[in-house]
């Protein structure tokens, strides 16, 4: 499978600002996937590859009686919980917003629909599982990134799978032929050569069995995002062959912040007095995992207190950009996702970050 090369209106300037977090697109090709190796994380409980003291984060406070905001979260997914935490740390409320926190449990396309049409103001989501759904023109824009980290692809220690590569030939279960986790290690076998559309058969499970269809034979390996694939990984005992932490990986972000365009629009200090406390937020979880893990555990009965500040401590939530970077992001995974048929291949990388991102920080 030939990944397209990053087009000429990825300047050469914001390739090189990328270099810092992936390898050039304009490098990528058959040849440079079929030589590249991962390396293997090791038991996910090391210090995260960024993790460093955050700088004060603006306090935009808006006038006037406090706005009120519609937030969407998943409140399962460990990955939003900088979400409750600026609710219980009073993040919002310091800015003047009172935020009803919303659980959405329906599709992306109705998660998007719903912010974009105002019955929500924002949401907090999986860059590889929006990106789609706003290809198809949802006024929703990604003010800023909250963190990497918390995908895995599992698999057993005597199955015989030790790295990606093994995987050609193979069944892997997923939770959702559309899932971000499946998207993202389909691009990372792309890039070793591997088709994930012709070499591996991805098949869709509910969470709770992939675990169970791996012990019966039925796949050879699963991905999954945390705190349950985290929570099966220990439970089983079963090996990490890779997460969306290792190489080029460790300095992109994966989960984001979308607003509502017309929010935006009509009301940008709300908007960003809404971004800040998102931000200073992830930079809580990065200083006082612990803390944060109680303030999450009511959402996530499947994991304990002390398993989810793992968790917390194993993603990196001090990396949380905004502005050039994060539309360079954004622009790595467009140009990745149509590497993999996700995405259509006529699509400019770059007009379509400039169109899915508004800076609202600056």
């Amino acid at each position: 499978m030939t990944f397209p090369s990053m087009r000429a209106a990825l300047s050469r300037r914001a390739i090189l600002r990328a270099a810092s977090i992936a390898a050039p697109l304009g490098l990528i090709g058959p040849r440079v996937f079929a030589s590249s190796r991962i390396a293997m994380p090791n038991d996910g409980l090391a210090a995260p590859p960024i993790c460093r003291a955050a700088a004060a984060v603006p306090v935009s406070v808006l006038p006037g009686a406090p706005r009120k905001l519609k937030l969407t979260w998943n409140a399962t997914a460990i990955c939003t919980a900088g979400v409750p935490v600026a609710q219980a740390k009073g993040l919002f409320a310091k800015r003047n917003l009172d935020v009803e926190l919303i659980n959405f449990g329906g599709s992306t396309d109705q998660l998007l629909e719903a912010i974009a049409t105002g019955k929500a103001d924002a949401g907090v989501g999986m860059a590889l599982r929006w990106l789609k759904p706003l290809e198809q023109g949802f006024d929703v824009r990604i003010t800023t990134a909250t963190h990497g980290g918390c995908m895995r692809l599992l698999a057993t220690k005597a199955g015989g799978i030790t790295r990606l590569e093994d995987l050609k030939g193979k069944v892997v279960g997923t939770s959702d032929l559309a899932a971000p986790d499946k998207n993202f290690f389909s691009i990372r076998l792309a890039k070793l050569g591997i088709d994930p559309l012709k070499d591996v058969e991805f098949r869709a499970y509910p969470a709770d069995l992939l675990p169970v269809a791996l012990q019966k034979g039925e796949i050879q390996a699963f991905t999954l995002g945390d705190p349950l694939g985290w929570v099966i990984r220990d439970r089983d005992d079963l090996a990490q062959i890779a997460s969306n932490l290792d190489g080029e990986y460790a300095h992109r972000a994966c989960c984001v912040l979308g607003v509502r365009g017309s929010l935006i629009r009509d009301d940008r200090p709300a908007a960003t007095a809404l971004t800040e406390a998102i931000v200073e937020a992830q930079d809580f979880v990065l200083a006082h995992p612990e803390e944060t893990a109680e303030i999450f555990a009511p959402s996530s009965p499947i994991a304990k207190p002390e398993q989810l500040a793992a968790m917390l401590r194993s993603h990196t939530h001090g990396h949380h950009p905004a502005g050039a970077d994060l539309k360079q992001e954004i622009a790595l995974y467009i140009e990745e996702l149509k590497g993999i048929s996700v995405i259509k291949p006529s699509t400019n990388a770059e007009k379509f970050s400039d169109k899915v991102y508004a800076n609202v920080l600056s």
